[in-house]
C-alpha cells in the first residue's frame, strides 16, 4: 500500500532545518483523508458497547460518506451552511463529518455531555441548519429544537422513518464529486469556554489539518499499525486524532462507540485486546487509568503513545512507561491552534516538559510587551500570527474578538511557561493561575505534580489563596486515593512532601481535602472556580 508520509522523526535539527509549509491551491479535508486511498485499504475497526464489531475499508467509508453528502445536498445544505453533530463515535458519524466537508458546509461538533442550555446556545449561535444525532439522544435534542429555530432537519443514526440516517442515506447515490475547494474555505467550528463570557466558536479552514504534522513527527504513524484515540469526537483533540490525522496517512483506526462516559478499565482492555500500536490520550485519562488494579497484568503492544489537552505529570509518564512499556510523549496546544510544542520519539524527552516547538510553528515566550523574556524566566507562550496553515479564520460572528485575539503579530495563549537553555518548554500554568507569594512566582502545575507523587494523592489542584502577610499563599485541594482517610497528620505530611521535593516557598500553606474537583467537559480542572469558592480554610503550617 502507498505510504503518504513525507516527513520522518529525526534529530531536532534535521526536522526543523529547511522545513516549509506547503498548502496546495485546492484542498478539501475529505479528499485528503478519504478520497485518495485505495478502496480496499483498512480504515476503521469499530467496536461499540452495544455489541457492534465491524471492519470498514476506505472504499466502504467513501461510499457511506458520498451517500451522506448527497443526503445533505438533498436537505438543502449548501456551501457555508452549518451541520451540527452530537453523537458517540461511529462509522456513520465519521461519514457525517466528512460529508459536511465535502459539500463545503461547516461542521459544528458538540459533546454528548453538554447540558441543554449549552446545546441550544451553540445551535443558535452557529445557526445550524441540520442536526445529526444518535437514537439514544434523539428525544432529548428533539425537545430542544423549539428553542433552536434555525434547525430545519433532524437526522438520527439508528432512527426510524423520515429522520432515519440509514433510510435517508440508503436512498441516496453512492458517488459524490468532491469540489475543488479553496484551502481557506471554512470547515470546522469548535466552541471553547474562556474564563468569562459565553463560549466562542473557533472557525477553522480546510487547511488546518495540514498543520497537524505531529502524526508524522511525534506519533510516527505507520501503515499496518492500529491507531486509537480515547478522546470524544466533539473537540479538536478528539476528531483530529480519532480519524482525520491517521486517515490522512492511510492508517487504520480503532474506534470505540461508548454508551456512557470514559471507563479507564475498559479503555485499557480495549487497547490491549485489539493490539493497538499507536495511541493518543489525555492526562485526565491516564490519571484515571493509574487507578485500574488490573493494568499491570494486561498484555500491551503499544509502540508509541502521545498525550495532550493539559500538562502531563512526570509521575503519570513514569507509571505509563512501567505499566504499558512504551514512551508517553506530551504535546501542547489549544483549540485555536495545536500542537505548538511536542516531544518526539527520536529526541531526548525531559519528563514534565512539553518538549520543543513543532517544526514550522514559530513559538516564543514573551512578556506583556511582546518582548522575549530572559532564558529560564516565566512568560506567556505565544505563536507568530498567520505563520502556519492551522491558524484559525477567527471567532464565529465575533469580528471584534477575532481582531483582538488573532489580528496582531502574535497569538497569545494565556498560558505561561519557561524555556530552558536547550529550548525545551516547561509549563507553569494559565497566565491568571500563576501564584505570586511573598515575591515568588509559583506555577501551580509544579506543585500539583509533586503532590501527585505522594501515594495517598489521586488528584490535586493548586490556586492562590489570599493571605494578609504574603499577599497570597499556595492552597491545594486534594482528592485522596480510595481507602485513605483525611487527617491533620496527612495534611502536614503532604505539606512536608512538597516543601522537601519542590521548594520551601512553593509548598501549600493551606490544604483542603475534597471528594472531587470541578472540571470542564474535557477534563481540565477549573482552578478559577476553586479560587472563587476559596473560603481561606484549610490546614496551615508555618
Amino acid at each position: 500500500m502507498r505510504d503518504y508520509r513525507t516527513l520522518r522523526p529525526g534529530t531536532y535539527q534535521e526536522m526543523t532545518s529547511g522545513f516549509r509549509w506547503e498548502v496546495p491551491a485546492s484542498y478539501n479535508l475529505a479528499a485528503d483523508v478519504l478520497d485518495k486511498h485505495e478502496p480496499d485499504r483498512p480504515a476503521m475497526h469499530f467496536v461499540s458497547d452495544e455489541g457492534r464489531d465491524e471492519r470498514w475499508t476506505f472504499g466502504d467509508m467513501r461510499r457511506l460518506t458520498d451517500r451522506t453528502a448527497n443526503t445533505l445536498r438533498g436537505l438543502g445544505v449548501g456551501k457555508g451552511d452549518r451541520v451540527a453533530v452530537m453523537a458517540p463515535a461511529s462509522p456513520e458519524i465519521a461519514a457525517s463529518f466528512l460529508a459536511t466537508y465535502k459539500v463545503e458546509a461547516i461542521l459544528l461538533s458538540m459533546s454528548v455531555l453538554y447540558g441543554d442550555d449549552a446545546i441550544v446556545y451553540r445551535l443558535n449561535d452557529a445557526e445550524a441548519k441540520v442536526l445529526i444525532t444518535s437514537a439514544a439522544h434523539r428525544d432529548r435534542v428533539a425537545a430542544l429544537l423549539g428553542k433552536a429555530p434555525s434547525v430545519e432537519h433532524l437526522v438520527v443514526v439508528g432512527g426510524a422513518g423520515a429522520e432515519s440516517f440509514e433510510e435517508l442515506t440508503g436512498a441516496a447515490a453512492d458517488r459524490f464529486e468532491t469540489p475543488a475547494t479553496d484551502p481557506d474555505t471554512p470547515a470546522q467550528l469548535y466552541y471553547t469556554s474562556g474564563t468569562t463570557g459565553m463560549a466562542k466558536g473557533i472557525l477553522h479552514a480546510h487547511r488546518y489539518l495540514l498543520g497537524h504534522e505531529e502524526f508524522q513527527l511525534s506519533h510516527d504513524v505507520r501503515v499496518g499499525e492500529l491507531f486509537h484515540s480515547t478522546g470524544e469526537w466533539a473537540w479538536i483533540a478528539g476528531i483530529v486524532p480519532g480519524i482525520l490525522g491517521p486517515w490522512r496517512f492511510g492508517v487504520e483506526t480503532l474506534v470505540h462507540g461508548r454508551k456512557g462516559g470514559f471507563d479507564p478499565g475498559k479503555a485499557l482492555r480495549l487497547i490491549a485486546d485489539h493490539g493497538v500500536g499507536n495511541l493518543f490520550t489525555t492526562p485526565t485519562a491516564i490519571r484515571a487509568m493509574m487507578g485500574v488494579s488490573e493494568a499491570s497484568s494486561l498484555d500491551f503492544g503499544v509502540r508509541l503513545a502521545c498525550s495532550a489537552g493539559e500538562p502531563l505529570n512526570p509521575e503519570a509518564i513514569a507509571w505509563w512507561s512501567r505499566t504499558v512499556g512504551c514512551p508517553m510523549l506530551d504535546y501542547y496546544g489549544l483549540s485555536e491552534s495545536y500542537p505548538l510544542c511536542a516531544n518526539y520519539p527520536t529526541v531526548e524527552v525531559r519528563p514534565g516538559s512539553m518538549g520543543l516547538p513543532l517544526p514550522g510553528w514559530e513559538v516564543a515566550i514573551l512578556d506583556p510587551d511582546e518582548q522575549p523574556v530572559p532564558q529560564g524566566e516565566p512568560g506567556e507562550i505565544c505563536l507568530r500570527a498567520r505563520s502556519n496553515p492551522h491558524y484559525p479564520l477567527g471567532y464565529w460572528n465575533r469580528p471584534e474578538d477575532s481582531e483582538e485575539v488573532f489580528g496582531g503579530d502574535w497569538f497569545h495563549t494565556k498560558d505561561t511557561a519557561r524555556q530552558d537553555e536547550d529550548g525545551y518548554v516547561w509549563y507553569s500554568g494559565r497566565a491568571d493561575d500563576v501564584i505570586i507569594s511573598a515575591g515568588y512566582r509559583i506555577g501551580p502545575f509544579e506543585v500539583e505534580s509533586t503532590l501527585l507523587e505522594h501515594p495517598a494523592v489521586a488528584e490535586s489542584a493548586v490556586v492562590a489563596s489570599p493571605d494578609q502577610q504574603r499577599g497570597h499563599v499556595v492552597k491545594a485541594f486534594v482528592r485522596l486515593v480510595p481507602g485513605t482517610e483525611p487527617s491533620d497528620e496527612l495534611a502536614g505530611e503532604l505539606q512536608r512532601h512538597v516543601r522537601e521535593r519542590l521548594s520551601a516557598y512553593a509548598y501549600p500553606r493551606k490544604l483542603e481535602f475534597v471528594d472531587d474537583l470541578p472540571k470542564t467537559l474535557t477534563g481540565k480542572i477549573r482552578r478559577s472556580e476553586l479560587r472563587n469558592a476559596d473560603s481561606g480554610d484549610g490546614e496551615e503550617a508555618g
